[in-house]
Order: C-alpha cells, then structure tokens, then sequence
C-alpha cells in the first residue's frame, strides 16, 4: 500500500486517542522518575520515557503532513515536579504495568482500524515496546517481592468435558456452589490486583486535589474499587482460597499535587473503560452464573461512574473534542 495515501478517518482517531494517552504517560513518567528511589526503577521509567517520546513526536508529524492541527493533549503545564512524593512501595512500577496493560488493548484495538502501512507499523512498534516493558516491570516487581502471584494448584492429570448445565449455575439443589475453576480465578485475580493499585491512585488524587467536585470524584472512585474489591476477596473465601494480598503501595501525607486535575480525571477516564472493557471481556470466561450477574452489576457502576466523570471534565473545560467526521 502507498505510504502516502491519505490518512482515514479512523486513522486519525486512533493516533488522537494514543497522542493523548501517551502525553499524559510522559508527564507522569516525568514525576515518578524525578521522585524514584531506586536506580533500577529510574532506569527502567526514563529508558521508556525515551522509547515514546520519539512516538509522540511521530504522531505530531503525521497530523502536521495531513493538514491537521495538532491535540493539545498533555504539557509541562500539566506536571508539577517540584510536588513532594505522593506515593511510595513501588507504586511507581506497579502503575507503569497497569498503563502497559491498558496499552496492549488500545494497541490490540487501534491497529485492527489501521490500513496504511506506515501506521500499521508505527502500532506494531508501539506494541513491541509495551510488551518488553511490561515484562521488564513485571520482573522487577516479582524481584523485590512487591507483586504477590496467583497461587499454585495440583496439575490436571485427565482431560474432562462439560456435559451438566448445572456446571453453569452458582448453586445446586443443595445450595453448594460450584468451586471455581483456574480461568475464573484467573479473572477474578486480575480484578483484585488493578482494583488494589487503584484504591491507591483514588486516594492520592483525592488526597491532593484543590477542586471539591474532584475530589469528591476521586473519593467515589476509591469507595467503588474497595467495593468490588470485597466482593472478590469473598467469592475466593466462599472457595476457601485465602484472598491474595495486596501490592504494599501507600500514599504519603503529601497535599501537593503532582499534576493538573485535567490530567488526573483524564487518567480516571482511561482507568475506568479500561475496566468497563476487561468486565465486557471477562464476562464471557466466567461461567458461573452468580458470578456473571456480580460482573454485570460492577459494569454497571463503572459505566455510571464514567459517565459522571466526563459530565464533569466537560463542565471544567477539560474534555477536549476528537476530530469530527467532517467529509
């Protein structure tokens, strides 16, 4: 395919959203590397940083060729590396993993909506470095023992096939439940690590935003991850699996805030349809149904909780437009 064929539609979106994500990642690399502790982790963080800046620089050209204006997106503006450490443990890490997490769907997406080549290949660069530094974080976590792993289970040793509906069902005749199977615990895991790095992301935003409806927002956001939280932590002691514990990520008593409230409700905004879509996704691997009326409810929430959210970047004047479908 020509190179220079004209840019389309979806295209753009796509290189508007990720301009905008990858803005808001650098301020926050910024922080967290002007505020590391630990070489490695400094490391790691300003090897990534100059990994995608070259990327956003990319996407400032493109539009610039095409005719288009430039997102604002994220500045300086935006970062405030003069503010105290606002949290500690690794939380630096831990969230830098969660952002590759949400990366590899974007990516997953945007390069299905992608037809010229170049941008094709600019997606398969972006994944390629998502997925080295996410196993990098990953590592280093599992190194300094701050991220705890699944449990192990005894080893299947038969192959067996479903063949009773009631497989499906969250209890029996008898009222006992179906134990869960690795998958279902799989998802339910991976719910119990985002929503504990979240709690404490909810925490510092409330904790240092000067604006009361924010942070008002931010105290609702915590209050629903230590909901859903329980409500995971339950199901595994109904199946008498000991809850996993928790990355040890604190938030510091600092009040100085690190970025603009803009930045920190559009991070909240990108956190929340992340897990609005890995519950969409999620839904179709769990096959208890008690469990698949829970993921339904706590979708629910989460789509409310969105929506409020954008309701109150558009009432603030922070929610910039995507480009219109002008043809």
């Amino acid at each position: 395919m020509n190179e220079k064929s004209k840019i389309s539609s979806a295209e753009i979106g796509a290189l508007w959203m990720t301009y905008h994500k990858k803005t808001m990642i650098l301020r926050m690399l910024e922080y967290f590397i002007e505020k590391a502790d630990d070489r490695k982790a400094r490391n790691l963080m300003s090897s990534l940083w100059e990994e995608l800046y070259p990327k956003v620089i990319e996407i400032e050209t493109i539009f610039e060729n095409e005719g288009a204006v430039v997102p604002e997106g994220f500045t300086k503006k935006d970062v405030n590396l003069e503010a105290p450490k606002l949290w500690e443990n690794d939380f630096d890490i831990l969230f830098s993993r969660i952002l590759k997490e949400i990366s590899t769907g974007m990516y997953a997406l945007h390069i299905t909506i992608a037809y010229r080549e170049d941008i094709v290949e600019f997606y398969k660069q972006l994944t390629n470095i998502t997925e080295s530094y996410y196993n990098l974080f990953t590592q280093y976590l599992l190194e300094k023992a701050a991220l705890p792993r699944p449990p192990f289970v005894n080893m299947p040793k038969t192959i067996d096939y479903i063949t009773d509906k009631s497989y499906m069902k969250g209890t029996n005749i008898f009222g006992n439940k179906r134990l869960l199977n690795t998958v279902e615990f799989g998802v339910i895991y991976r719910q119990i690590e985002s929503n504990s790095i979240g709690v404490q992301l909810m925490k510092g935003f409330s904790q240092c935003s000067k604006d009361e409806q924010v942070r008002k927002y931010f105290d609702k956001g915590m209050q629903l991850s230590n909901e859903f939280l329980k409500a995971s932590s339950d199901i595994l002691l109904q199946n008498n699996i000991k809850p996993t514990s928790s990355p040890g990520a604190t938030v510091t008593n600092s009040t100085t805030a690190p970025f603009s409230d803009k930045l920190m409700m559009f991070c909240n905004y990108l956190l929340g349809g992340f897990s609005l879509g890995g519950q969409g996704f999620s839904a179709a691997f769990i096959w208890r149904n008690d469990l698949k009326a829970q993921i339904v409810v706590e979708g629910k929430d989460i789509f409310e909780y969105i929506q409020e959210g954008v309701e109150l970047m558009m009432k603030k004047g922070w929610l910039e437009e995507p480009p219109k479908m002008d043809l």
